[in-house]
């Protein structure tokens, strides 16, 4: 029995520093702050963010803003 507390004890006290480490980051602070940006200025253009297919932790890679309605460059009759 004492074996295993001191293997778990072991396991435990490896993993939280790991866990603390990416917790500290703020990557995924970063990533949302530029995503909700991203959003905003899509929003603005009248577009939707939809997904490109990629996951490089770059919200302007990994969305495109896609832009749905009547041209507006184009000229009337």
């Amino acid at each position: 029995m004492r074996h295993a507390t001191s293997c778990i004890w072991a396991a435990t006290l490896v993993a939280l520093p790991l866990i603390a480490a990416c917790a500290s980051t703020g990557v995924e602070n970063r990533y949302q702050t530029e995503l909700d940006a991203l959003e905003a200025r899509c929003t603005a253009r009248q577009g939707i963010l939809v997904t490109t297919g990629l996951q490089t932790g770059r919200p302007e890679t990994d969305y495109a803003c896609q832009i749905s309605g009547v041209a507006s460059r184009i000229p009337g009759d």
